[in-house]
């Protein structure tokens, strides 16, 4: 199965870049560029890829807003006419960024974005990155992830207690992997750790999602900082 993917960036040479690498890849087709974030919705809007690609920081509408937007997790208008069916249509959002901008990525994960990816990567990673996003997982991959959500929850204020509340509505076990999850483990390390069957490790994943009203994993590690299930700084 192809994964159609976008590139919003505003700088051009980035876009052919990337677009040129993935492009050579048998499943993954680049379906368009665009230059700025409204560019990247409007685009999003006419192409309904699979994946989309955006920079953090551009000029007129930055990759933040435009995140919100096609994700619905603004107040105003939401991409949407998914595929001929009349339903919103929501990529999954893969961020790139640097190390400079640590709230704005929160905030951007905090907006739906299904992970980030530093824009000096290998090459490989970045293939990697579209197809693991393309799958329905978030990109968390281990440690610079790990300590940049770690550094976010530091900054935030106390967690909510309606957040703690929700937490109750979880079995002890579903309680389990949420906190495995959030330290970055993947199901077949959770399965490891907790003497499971992968599968049965991506059922309680599934219902802790649903139970949460979580979109992916990205979502779950900053519900489990906020929550106060994980503490910043534990291993």
């Amino acid at each position: 199965m192809t994964t159609r993917v976008i590139i919003v960036d505003d700088q051009a040479m980035v876009r052919a870049g990337f677009a040129a690498l993935l492009a050579a890849q048998s499943d993954i087709d680049v379906v368009g560029e665009a230059a700025d974030g409204a560019q990247g919705v409007e685009l999003c809007r006419r192409t309904h890829p699979d994946v989309v690609l955006m920079d953090v920081r551009m000029p007129e509408t930055d990759g933040l807003e435009a995140a919100r937007r096609l994700l619905g997790t603004d107040d105003g208008t939401r991409a949407r006419a998914g595929r001929g069916d009349g339903k919103a249509h929501r990529p999954k959002v893969l961020m790139l960024t640097t190390f400079d901008v640590d709230d704005y990525v929160y905030e951007a994960l905090r907006a739906g974005a299904s992970g980030f990816l530093l824009k000096d990567a290998p090459p490989a990673d970045l293939i990697a990155a579209v197809r693991i996003v393309a799958e329905g997982e978030a990109l968390l991959a281990p440690s610079v992830t790990r300590r940049l959500i770690a550094d976010f929850a530091r900054q935030r204020p106390a967690p909510q207690a309606s957040r703690g509340l929700r937490l109750n509505g979880l079995t002890d076990r579903e309680t389990e992997v949420l906190e495995l999850l959030a330290r970055g483990r993947s199901n077949g390390e959770i399965a490891d750790v907790l003497v499971l069957a992968e599968q049965t490790v991506k059922t309680h994943v599934s219902r802790i999602f649903t139970k949460l009203q979580l979109r992916d994993r990205a979502q779950a590690v900053i519900f489990a900082y906020e929550s106060g299930l994980i503490s910043p700084g534990e291993a």
